[in-house]
């Protein structure tokens, strides 16, 4: 099993980041660290993004344009949406999923209020979408997986989930709830079950983090394999279009 999902994150890397084949439909990642390519397949951080194409047939084409540490804003500010938008064609599909970023008040290149300047970037993320002849669709940001004492999960990104959830049904566009789909499997599982999904480093392998590193919030291979199947399952429920794309449902 291990074998087999190292050798579709190896191909999933290369295929998402290929050029455009404009004889087909393409599905258009945009977001942040959780979902984006992470080139260094030797530092075992990965985005649910580079697991997707495991799940589907080649018919589809994958252009990952996540990137790490962005938020709605800063993904526009940085001129990465101008270059998604040039790549998107009439007929392919875009899936929007921000908030982790957006939610940093410490930062003002990446901060967005969830009650004003979120749902303000969503609305323009449609409309540049549907001016280009695709199909927008957003997505939840995905849990963080922090426990309360008494075993609970802890909800951290309520507003940014409720906005766009709001915003979704305002534009009537498909909303993937992967926010609730992670945090109620979390819940379910609880603390321990669930390390396994997140990315922890030893002490000792990597220069960079000498001591190691705990990190809640970004996936590790199995992780983003685990929430890709998230996003399929909501797909075949929901009798979506691209549904049809999917060839397996599990690894």
């Amino acid at each position: 099993m291990k074998k087999l999902i190292f050798s579709l994150f190896i191909a999933a890397a290369s295929f998402s980041a290929a050029a455009q084949d404009p004889t087909r439909t393409t599905l258009h990642l945009i977001g942040d660290s959780t979902m984006s390519i992470k080139p260094n397949l030797y530092y075992p951080e990965r985005g649910w993004g580079m697991a997707l194409p495991g799940f589907m047939s080649q018919e589809l084409e994958i252009l990952n344009h996540a990137a790490n540490g962005r938020s709605t804003k800063r993904f526009i500010d940085e001129g990465r949406w101008g270059k998604a938008l040039s790549e998107m064609k009439e007929g392919d599909y875009v899936l929007i999923q921000f908030g982790h970023n957006d939610q940093k008040k410490e930062d003002p290149a990446r901060y967005a209020s969830a009650e004003k300047d979120y749902p303000a970037y969503l609305h323009r993320y449609i409309k540049d979408v549907r001016d280009k002849g695709a199909t927008p669709m957003i997505a939840s940001s995905i849990c963080r997986r922090y426990f309360e004492e008494n075993g609970d999960v802890r909800y951290t990104m309520t507003d940014y989930v409720n906005a766009a959830r709001e915003v979704a049904k305002e534009e009537n566009v498909t909303f993937f709830d992967m926010n609730k789909f992670t945090c109620d499997y979390l819940q379910e599982a609880g603390d321990e079950a669930t390390v396994k999904f997140f990315l922890r480093i030893p002490p000792g392998i990597y220069t960079r983090y000498p001591d190691g590193k705990s990190d809640d919030t970004h996936l590790n291979t199995l992780g983003a394999a685990w929430v890709a199947q998230f996003f399929i399952k909501d797909l075949k429920a929901k009798g979506h279009p691209l549904a049809k794309y999917v060839y397996r449902e599990t690894l």
